[in-house]
Protein backbone atom coordinates (compact mmCIF):
# COMPACT_ATOMS: atom_id res chain seq x y z
CA UNK A 1 0.00 0.00 0.00
CA UNK A 2 2.57 2.43 0.90
CA UNK A 3 4.60 2.10 -2.60
CA UNK A 4 0.80 2.42 -4.53
CA UNK A 5 0.53 6.01 -2.50
CA UNK A 6 3.65 6.74 -2.87
CA UNK A 7 3.68 6.93 -7.06
CA UNK A 8 -0.16 8.11 -6.53
CA UNK A 9 1.47 10.95 -5.25
CA UNK A 10 4.23 11.67 -7.05
CA UNK A 11 1.74 11.32 -10.20
CA UNK A 12 -0.51 14.20 -8.67
CA UNK A 13 2.41 16.12 -7.36
CA UNK A 14 3.62 16.46 -11.26
CA UNK A 15 0.05 16.78 -12.78
CA UNK A 16 -0.22 19.96 -9.80
CA UNK A 17 3.21 21.15 -11.15
CA UNK A 18 2.05 21.39 -15.10
CA UNK A 19 -1.82 22.30 -14.17
CA UNK A 20 0.16 25.39 -12.24
CA UNK A 21 2.22 25.72 -15.16
CA UNK A 22 -0.91 26.26 -16.95
CA UNK A 23 -2.28 28.78 -14.32
CA UNK A 24 0.59 31.15 -14.85
CA UNK A 25 0.89 30.49 -19.14
CA UNK A 26 -2.58 30.27 -20.00
CA UNK A 27 -3.35 32.27 -23.05
CA UNK A 28 -6.97 33.32 -21.92
CA UNK A 29 -9.57 33.28 -18.85
CA UNK A 30 -11.29 30.32 -19.75
CA UNK A 31 -7.58 28.84 -19.99
CA UNK A 32 -6.63 29.35 -16.04
CA UNK A 33 -10.36 28.55 -15.23
CA UNK A 34 -10.11 25.16 -16.43
CA UNK A 35 -6.45 24.92 -15.13
CA UNK A 36 -8.09 25.98 -11.46
CA UNK A 37 -10.73 23.55 -11.92
CA UNK A 38 -7.52 20.69 -12.68
CA UNK A 39 -5.83 22.07 -9.67
CA UNK A 40 -9.14 21.99 -7.61
CA UNK A 41 -9.58 17.97 -8.99
CA UNK A 42 -5.74 17.45 -7.97
CA UNK A 43 -6.37 18.61 -4.67
CA UNK A 44 -9.06 16.68 -3.98
CA UNK A 45 -7.08 13.04 -5.52
CA UNK A 46 -4.50 14.22 -3.01
CA UNK A 47 -6.84 14.31 -0.44
CA UNK A 48 -9.04 10.80 -0.95
CA UNK A 49 -5.06 8.65 -1.78
CA UNK A 50 -4.05 10.20 2.36
CA UNK A 51 -7.57 9.01 2.92
CA UNK A 52 -6.98 5.95 1.69
CA UNK A 53 -3.31 5.65 2.89
CA UNK A 54 -4.50 6.54 6.53
CA UNK A 55 -7.39 4.47 6.64
CA UNK A 56 -8.98 7.99 8.17
CA UNK A 57 -12.41 8.83 7.20
CA UNK A 58 -12.72 11.86 8.56
CA UNK A 59 -10.64 13.71 5.30
CA UNK A 60 -13.92 12.84 3.22
CA UNK A 61 -16.02 15.75 4.21
CA UNK A 62 -13.73 18.43 3.35
CA UNK A 63 -13.03 16.51 -0.35
CA UNK A 64 -17.29 17.15 -0.86
CA UNK A 65 -16.71 20.74 0.83
CA UNK A 66 -13.56 21.33 -2.11
CA UNK A 67 -15.92 19.75 -5.13
CA UNK A 68 -18.62 22.24 -3.94
CA UNK A 69 -16.34 25.76 -3.59
CA UNK A 70 -14.54 24.26 -7.46
CA UNK A 71 -17.78 23.97 -8.59
CA UNK A 72 -19.29 26.87 -7.48
CA UNK A 73 -16.36 29.14 -8.15
CA UNK A 74 -16.49 27.58 -11.56
CA UNK A 75 -19.85 28.26 -12.20
CA UNK A 76 -20.03 31.96 -11.01
CA UNK A 77 -16.69 32.77 -13.24
CA UNK A 78 -18.19 31.20 -15.80
CA UNK A 79 -21.08 33.52 -16.00
CA UNK A 80 -19.96 36.26 -14.81
CA UNK A 81 -16.74 36.75 -16.64
CA UNK A 82 -15.75 39.30 -19.25
CA UNK A 83 -14.70 38.47 -22.94
CA UNK A 84 -10.81 38.81 -23.18
CA UNK A 85 -9.67 42.00 -25.40
CA UNK A 86 -7.10 40.40 -27.90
Amino acid sequence: MTTVALIAGTMLLLAAGLTAYRILDGHGTLDRLVAIDTLIAVAMAGLAVWAAYSRDTAIVPAIVALSLVGFLGSASVARFRVGDDE
